[in-house]
């Protein structure tokens, strides 16, 4: 199997910070105990995936030296069944290692925003904003993440113009990046009389959240202005200078806040979303770069590359990148994305262990 040297140095780690965590005093030290129990933890997949092949070796080898020997005719039967489970298990645990040795994406374990924006459409492409958070919302709520609303232009009837939500928990990003991308929805609006099908389409943009050490930003770079928030809110959101206006200069984004009572709330919240898009921003520009890697990538994070239709007289969804179509639209809007997503997981896994091979 090819990288099984550095399979067996992973091991032969994972067992060094075992022994390391088992002395008595391992616990003393809370920051470094934490830091081996991370370790430790990521590390057991790769473990577990190893010991497991190692048996099969083992398996096989035995099935193979007693068949040479057994002249039985029921217990070579047996032996051959025995092998061919050996060997399927050698092949199966072999894929499973490769995908575990492929280089983790170091924003995979971070907590996200998510800005969904109305597209083509008019009203009808504010409502399928609306739908598109509330099936993120579902899908977080059912993997134990919680979401938190950062700002929103509503309309009238239900509809989102934009929305800035935040996905906390860990492995956000490395389920929900697939999802950046134009988003297109083919049904008949509620207040179409005719019943034609009408297309909209909304704009999904996933950044991992940033840190102020993955991002500086210069304060003589922002511009602050506050006013009194509008809108549904509380006594006190006309009563108090609370909403902020964010304008950054030098990449021209400028963000509104006002969902907080406290200005101070609004300007932290501003800040963290500015960080994350100026490290999205970051993140493309470095894939721009890296050319190969771009195309290697199921999805680019691109937010002009059409990804998805949701065609429901058809009951429809078709991912356009891996040429999926599933007929369960009404489980996939209410936020049963995970056939979907680890379709996605597997693809882009697949496109990457290629690229491997052919270098």
């Amino acid at each position: 199997m090819r990288g099984i040297d550095k399979v067996k140095d992973i091991v032969r780690h994972y067992e060094e910070l075992m022994l390391a965590l088992s002395e008595p005093n391992a616990a003393d030290d809370p920051q470094r105990f934490q830091k081996l129990l991370k370790e430790q933890a990521e590390l057991l997949p790769i473990t577990e995936a190893y010991k497991k092949y190692e048996r099969a070796i083992s398996d096989r080898d035995d099935a193979l030296e007693l068949l040479s020997s057994e002249s039985d005719p029921d217990m070579k039967e047996m032996l051959k069944a025995e092998l061919s489970e050996a060997r399927e298990t050698i092949e199966t645990a072999e894929k499973e290692l490769q995908v575990l040795l492929l280089p983790k994406d170091p924003n995979d374990d971070k907590n996200i925003y998510m800005e969904i924006r109305a597209g083509v459409g008019g009203d009808e492409s504010a409502l399928f904003a609306a739908d598109l958070y509330r099936m993120y919302s579902s899908y977080a709520m059912k993997n134990g993440w919680k979401t938190e609303l950062a700002s929103f232009n509503e309309i009238g009837i239900g509809g989102f113009k934009e929305i800035t939500f935040m996905v906390n928990g860990r492995g956000a990003y490395s389920k929900l990046k697939y999802e950046s991308g134009v988003h297109r929805v083919q049904r008949v609006p509620e207040t179409e009389s005719g019943g034609r099908i009408h297309t909209s389409t909304a704009t999904v943009a996933v950044m991992p959240e940033a840190e102020e050490v993955d991002v500086v930003i210069d304060p003589n770079d922002i511009h602050w202005d506050v006013f009194r928030a509008s809108g549904n809110g509380g006594q006190c959101v006309n009563t108090t200078d609370s909403a902020v206006r964010l304008t950054h200069y030098p990449s021209g984004i400028v963000i509104h806040m006002q969902e907080e009572k406290s200005q101070l709330q609004n300007k932290d919240k501003a800040m963290r979303i500015l960080r994350a898009r100026l490290y999205e921003m970051e993140l493309e520009k470095k894939q721009n770069e890296e050319a190969d890697l771009r195309r290697s990538q199921i999805g680019s994070g691109d937010r002009s590359e059409k990804i998805r239709t949701y065609n429901f007289p058809q009951s429809r969804v078709t991912d356009h990148r891996i040429k999926l179509t599933l007929y369960k639209i009404d489980q996939i809007i209410n936020g049963d994305l995970d056939e979907l997503i680890n379709a996605l997981i597997t693809a882009d896994q697949a496109a990457k262990l290629s690229k491997m091979d052919e270098n």
